[in-house]
């Protein structure tokens, strides 16, 4: 796949494998003739326990069901279809106008709802939004399976060199119970490889437990880390169980760890030396078991020099260490994990936004991203809700979010004629190189090759316009 067709995908014609369930010959025919006229392949049941029948041995991606049938009713029938594909997409009808059933039927996720006399019409647009919605579901799951299997680690994404060797560190570290120390700027994904390290780790069927030392305050921080007993201070109306306690067995994720007081360090690195800890309020030493992951957009060897970190809680913390690159610097990740984020949230806002024009590519793409994947994630949301169903343009883009208008360039009223020219030769190789990059997959020496350039010519001119760097 091309990265043009990442993040634009071509529209297919909407054919797809109805099962209808009916049980009037009359109307099962009248249905059977609609859906061949269509061109969808579609088997019929006469009831309940026949389409469970069908449904067991054969894949569909819609069903027509009936609610009055013998035997099991549609509802009834619904309910046993979704117990096995509960992303199944349905639509019930009924000779029965009733508001009760039509509620019913809906809070339990039919997809759409018609009364008899049917209007064909109006029932082929439904068929074909339905089978737009399953087609999108199944696109959904397996772009996340393709993605998992070529271009991540869990939920770390991307195929730039940069984050293939955080992944490879992952995979690495994951398994042993070594403290690991993560790096990075805010945005970057940081949490993301806690969670890899625990999902891949020894400990995954243990909990595991996060904590954001910079949102605790001060005054709260042994409570929360600790835990208290009843009684220990006015409020303390009952035991309450530390982040420690809760992690025992597990891992504990402690996020911006350079955020924490100096007075609370002391305490946290004796519960690391000795694995046990007291509750506020209590004498009884509880013995703790815990691999201890943290994560700082801080730089704390600075911070030791300083004198506002203690260093002998770094060497603790920092056994191996991972550190995350910005997003600007890895931009051949952009097109990942767009389409990532358009799966993701078109399913969850029930949307279908196609994806991006080049142009608007362009600006993504040129954009600094101080926000790391954290900012890109919320700008594809927001292009979500805020658009209709079809592919953005750079001008809608801008629109939603106009930080993004920064990253076109412009050139001064006052510059000199050879200013001009040469900001137009610039801008009109930069948009060759790009072209060529999401013509060939970001594939740098089939990209050379067809700009009939070096390999070291076309890294220095990526180097240069801010499109990735190996």
């Amino acid at each position: 796949m091309t990265l043009k067709e990442a993040v634009n995908p071509p529209s297919e014609k909407i054919k797809g494998k109805i099962l209808l369930v009916e049980d009037d010959e009359g109307m099962r025919f009248f249905l059977s003739e609609a859906l061949a006229k269509e061109g969808y392949f579609f088997q019929a049941a006469k009831s309940g326990e026949e389409a469970l029948k069908l449904f067991s041995k054969k894949a569909f991606d819609l069903v027509i069901l009936d609610y009055n049938l013998p035997g099991m009713n549609g509802i009834e029938t619904f309910s046993k279809i979704k117990d096995k594909a509960p992303d199944m997409v349905v639509i019930l009808i009924t000779a029965f106008g009733s508001k009760d059933l039509a509620i019913e039927a809906m809070e339990q996720g039919v997809f759409d709802y018609f009364n008899k006399p049917l209007e064909i019409g109006e029932l082929r647009v439904v068929i074909r939004r339905g089978l737009e919605r399953a087609f999108m579901q199944r696109e959904v799951y397996q772009l996340r399976s393709q993605l998992e299997e070529g271009f991540g680690f869990g939920r770390i994404l991307g195929k730039s060199k940069a984050i293939h060797d955080v992944i490879e560190r992952v995979r690495k570290v994951a398994d042993s119970d070594v403290s690991v120390l993560i790096r990075g700027e805010s945005g970057s994904g940081k949490e993301m490889v806690a969670q890899a390290l625990s999902a891949h780790s020894k400990r995954n069927k243990g909990p595991f437990i996060k904590v954001n030392c910079a949102a605790v305050p001060q005054e709260l921080m042994e409570a929360e880390f600790f835990g208290y007993e009843k009684g220990a201070f006015t409020g303390a109306h009952k035991q309450k169980l530390g982040k420690f306690e809760l992690a025992n067995g597990g891992t504990l994720f402690l996020d911006e760890i350079g955020d924490m007081p100096l007075v609370t360090q002391m305490k946290i690195l004796r519960v690391i030396q000795e694995s046990e800890l007291e509750r506020v309020g209590g004498e009884v030493s509880i013995p703790v078991e815990f691999r201890l992951i943290t994560a700082t957009h801080r730089d704390l060897e600075k911070a030791v020099a300083e004198g506002e970190f203690r260093e002998d809680l770094f060497y603790r913390l920092n056994v191996v260490s991972i550190t995350l690159p910005p997003l600007r610097s890895r931009k051949e990740d952009i097109p990942i994990l767009m389409q990532h984020f358009l799966g993701l949230y078109n399913e969850k806002f029930k949307k279908n936004l196609k994806g991006f024009s080049s142009e608007a590519m362009e600006s993504l793409v040129r954009y600094s991203w101080p926000g790391n994947v954290r900012e890109l994630e919320n700008i594809i949301q927001r292009c979500i809700v805020l658009s209709s169903d079809k592919t953005m343009e750079n001008k809608e883009l801008l629109e939603v979010y106009p930080l993004l208008s920064g990253s076109i360039k412009e050139v001064p009223v006052s510059a000199s004629l050879q200013d001009k020219l040469e900001n137009l030769v610039s801008d009109v190789e930069e948009k060759l190189i790009l072209e060529g990059l999401n013509e060939e997959n970001w594939k740098r020496q089939e990209t050379a090759d067809r700009l009939g350039i070096s390999r070291k010519s076309l890294h220095n001119k990526m180097k240069k316009y801010g499109l990735g760097s190996d």
